[in-house]
């Protein structure tokens, strides 16, 4: 029997769109990871030698996507909390949808050096934009793929034909508690106040319910529901909803429950999606292009690189 590690971003972590990313990425290599021992370790935390031991000659190790890869891995901002120095207990790794962190500088020396240690060499790596290939490229990689987040590999052209067209009655919206901008986001909820019947506000972020607070919406038709995925599933599988938001993996999830969807961009990871893959992206300020997916038919046409996702699955079907 195969011992798998997964490093999960979905544990230990303070946004649900982590275990969206983690829990797609699981249900995407289900035929590998039924038939073996799995092991499930977050990313977000230090691992210690005394835990880590008898998962270090594990058969496979897979990192479950995420945008923790970056140019330095000096400093606190680490979303994939590993050193050079533990190196040998973490790797080698496999990437699957794996995303750059921001725009910026190319990776440096010693990022470099520790991608080198920590990545599989025997494999090929799965990451989520072109962007992405190229900053690991840069770093010296040479076998990765641009196979889009595993999120998105179920939105085949028969998924996404399957999306209704025209506006819903109700709308669920997300903002985003470290990318505040309360002038936008303040006309943004008053304006789906006015053009839907019940507004859902669901907080994805752990510091989402207190951003919303400090906007001071005082609409009736406006309702808070419950910070977990369960509830969000709930309202997405209510029908007749469709999504409008920051948060970007809750609307890919709003796309999986196939729900009319509009995200709006704030970063990087918005952007690379639409120019690789057209995922349904504007500009958070864009309001006519905002009203104009309100007021018209939209119909969401996601182009997923089904050729790179079968590349990339392929190295494990013998398995």
């Amino acid at each position: 029997m195969k011992k798998i590690t997964l490093y999960s971003p979905g544990l230990a972590s303070y946004n649900i769109g982590d275990k969206i990313i983690a829990d797609s990425a699981k249900r995407e290599m289900q035929p590998l990871l039924s038939k073996a021992f799995v092991t499930e370790i977050p990313t977000h935390t230090p691992h210690s030698w005394y835990y880590m031991r008898p998962l270090i000659k594990n058969d496979y190790k897979f990192v479950l996507g995420s945008n923790l890869l970056k140019p330095t891995f000096f400093g606190f901002k680490r979303q994939w909390d590993i050193t050079l120095f533990k190196s040998w207990i973490t790797g080698p790794c496999i990437l699957i949808g794996a995303g750059w962190w921001q725009y910026g500088v190319k990776p440096n020396f010693y990022t470099k050096l520790l991608y080198k240690k920590v990545l599989d060499s025997n494999y090929f790596h799965s990451v989520r934009d072109e962007y992405t290939k190229k900053m690991l490229e840069e770093a010296g990689f040479k076998n990765v793929i641009n196979t889009a987040c595993p999120t998105m590999w179920s939105l085949t052209k028969e998924h996404c034909e399957s999306i209704k067209t025209s506006k819903s009655n109700n709308v669920i919206v997300t903002l985003t508690d470290y990318n505040k901008d309360i002038f936008s986001d303040k006309k943004l909820i008053s304006l789906l106040s006015d053009k839907y019947d019940e507004v859902y506000y669901w907080p994805q972020g752990i510091g989402d319910y207190e951003y919303f607070n400090e906007l001071n919406i005082e609409k009736d038709n406006v309702k808070i529901i419950a910070p977990s995925l369960e509830s969000f599933d709930e309202v997405l599988s209510s029908g007749n909803v469709d999504y409008i938001g920051t948060r970007l993996h809750g609307g890919v999830r709003a796309l999986q429950k196939k729900v009319r969807t509009l995200i709006l961009a704030i970063d990087n990871r918005a952007w690379e999606k639409k120019k690789d893959f057209n995922l349904p992206v504007v500009e958070r300020n864009d309001e006519v292009a905002i009203s104009n997916f309100i007021n018209n038919d939209y119909k969401v046409d996601v182009k997923i690189p089904i050729d790179s996702i079968n590349r990339w699955k392929k190295q494990f079907e013998t398995c």
